[in-house]
């Protein structure tokens, strides 16, 4: 009983907001009401082996599968997702996002029989200004849903970049070539590992981790992005 009224002072004094719409959460509800999250765009990726975001990687790096957890527009209301996601500390909202992704990915064989998720990592310095890591909140909760063992700290980005927004795609795959490294290869040897990031575009970034990851190791590697745009 005491816990409810503390729960509905707070809420009276600090209403929780959905990120998406902006209406009050109920009680149930985390960070995003179930309304926006019913009718979140899904793309619905992992039930077709040769869609979209997978289109992206062919003959560029050899990936078994890749999927994205939802399609968004510039200016609509999933992007504020992203946003808030991103640049506004909302770092929970990627775990409770991914928790989704995950249930989903569960209905696909292919990417059910993952053995690792990790998380595209940022430069150390970047990751430091902003205080987290937005693709490990989202691969957290990824990992959790899917009783996945977490990598956080194999791959690693060795060299700062350039912010990717305003580049095409050849001057992407300059910018990230080659920055990426295993600490421990063995430890991903003979696994299949999930590489999971917010957003996919050119897949330069991704193409990088995982030509990283599949140059050092005999390892299988698939993609997972929370969104594309």
């Amino acid at each position: 009983m005491k816990t409810s009224v503390f729960f509905y002072l707070t809420e009276l004094l600090f209403p929780r907001l959905c990120v998406v719409c902006g209406d009050r959460l109920i009680e149930q509800e985390q960070w995003i009401c179930l309304h926006c999250l019913h009718h979140i765009p899904r793309t619905n990726y992992h039930l077709d082996l040769n869609n979209p975001v997978a289109q992206i990687f062919y003959g560029r790096v050899q990936i078994e599968f890749a999927t994205a957890f939802f399609r968004f527009s510039k200016g609509s209301q999933y992007q504020k997702l992203l946003h808030n996601l991103k640049y506004k500390g909302m770092k929970e909202l990627g775990e409770e996002i991914g928790k989704h992704f995950g249930i989903d990915l569960l209905q696909s064989p292919e990417f059910s029989s993952v053995d690792i998720i990790c998380p595209v990592p940022l430069h150390p310095q970047k990751e430091k200004k902003r205080g987290y890591n937005q693709s490990w909140w989202i691969a957290s909760g990824m990992a959790k849903q899917m009783n996945k063992e977490l990598s956080a700290n194999n791959l690693k980005r060795v060299t700062a970049t350039e912010t990717q927004t305003r580049k095409n795609r050849f001057e992407r795959w300059q910018n990230v070539e080659g920055i990426f490294e295993l600490s421990d290869p063995e430890a991903f040897s003979g696994k299949h590992i999930l590489l999971v990031d917010d957003v996919v575009t050119t897949g330069s970034t991704l193409e990088a981790c995982a030509a990283s990851i599949i140059s050092t190791t005999n390892a299988r590697v698939s993609i997972a992005t929370l969104a594309t745009a």
